[in-house]
């Protein structure tokens, strides 16, 4: 994971960087596996109360690497007998729950079970843009370049992509991208839906959210999260109980009834990771 990713955490924020600045973070096969063990490992960290995932270097990643481009020509249609190849993987195989290999890599954000916040620079383009959309928020600098590019390849989004905009943009705003691949800009995803907030520094910005976060009652988020995730898939009536259900656990906590304590006392909270 180190070739691909770093992870610092403190004060109950990791800090997720990828590492792969010479090609603009671009996806290899050690990058899948670098962002799903990373997400995976996060699961899993009690401690951990939000995350921050971000890029190094001039990009947040520009997509598939190349190098996988070369390898789709290469099984493609044998050139002497225009016999098609054989498929080199079956990618409706599910792997890691509702998810193959490749949709996890973006997907496995949403399972975090904290706050994911992306803070984005440079070019979020094809499966960078969708792991940027498997983030709970999108910190995005003005500048930035974004483009659900597949189609240039003669492609379809199929990191989750599909299924994490139709929530985000309006239905032929997704329609246009996905079929033009046009590039857009960070203030273009603003209107768009795809960015929460722009910012020059937008890393700075999500760790500073990250932060005040992490100073909240962590049962009360990790609830908030599973309720406003299950929103997506479910009718009213199931949302409306999820509430219910969530609330029920949390009134009269320990941490509950110290969130309300340290906001009359006017200080940090002092919490317990459960």
């Amino acid at each position: 994971m180190s070739e691909r990713i770093s992870v610092e955490i403190s004060n109950g924020v990791a800090d997720v960087r990828l590492t792969r600045a010479d090609k603009m973070n671009a996806l290899d096969d050690a990058m899948f596996a670098a962002l799903i063990e990373t997400g995976e490992r996060l699961k899993t960290d009690k401690g951990v109360r939000a995350v921050v995932l971000s890029g190094d270097g001039r990009a947040f990643c520009a997509g598939l690497d190349m190098g996988n481009f070369g390898k789709m020509a290469e099984s493609g249609d044998d050139s002497a007998t225009k016999k098609p190849a054989k498929r080199r993987s079956n990618l409706a195989h599910r792997t890691h729950g509702i998810a193959n290999r490749a949709q996890y890599a973006a997907w496995v954000w949403r399972e975090v079970p904290v706050p994911v916040i992306a803070a984005v620079h440079g070019v979020a383009f094809g499966g960078g843009f969708q792991v940027c959309l498997g983030a709970d928020m999108r910190y995005v600098a003005p500048d930035t370049k974004m483009s659900v590019m597949e189609i240039k390849w003669g492609l379809v989004p199929d990191m989750a992509g599909t299924q994490l905009m139709r929530h985000l943009a309006r239905e032929d705003i997704v329609r246009e991208l996905t079929y033009t691949g046009r590039i857009f800009s960070g203030e273009e995803a603003l209107s768009y839906g795809f960015a929460t907030r722009l910012s020059d520094d937008p890393r700075a910005l999500a760790l500073e959210t990250a932060n005040e976060i992490a100073g909240r009652n962590p049962d009360a988020i990790r609830a908030s999260k599973r309720i406003l995730n299950s929103a997506l898939y479910v009718d009213a009536a199931v949302g409306l109980q999820s509430e219910s259900v969530e609330q029920d656990e949390i009134i009269g906590s320990a941490n509950q009834i110290e969130a309300i304590m340290s906001t009359m006392e006017k200080r940090p909270g002092k919490y317990t990771d459960t």
